[in-house]
């Protein structure tokens, strides 16, 4: 396991994660309307949307949508949330 995997995640509507990561971190991911095209469009969807789960240390949703932890912990760790616009 590596320091910046994610090791808990908790869906909070709308749209925004509260992760934990492998050191202890944690912080919130924000999903603005307007990120959610592309792969992401299925996020619109608020029952998919809290079936976030981890898997290899990142937050996954069932059809292999996932978010890169290292990013994501980068973000956190400067402002304590990370927001994809």
């Amino acid at each position: 396991m590596e320091w910046e995997d994610v090791v808990e995640v908790r869906p909070e509507l709308p749209l925004t994660l509260s992760v934990k990561f492998a050191d202890g971190l944690s912080g919130k991911v924000r999903f603005e309307p307007s990120h959610l095209y592309g792969v992401f469009k299925r996020l619109k969807d608020p029952d998919l949307f809290k079936q976030a789960y981890v898997e290899h240390g990142a937050v996954t949703w069932p059809g292999e949508l996932d978010l890169a932890p290292d990013a994501m912990y980068d973000e956190i760790k400067k402002n304590g949330e990370w927001v994809l616009r």
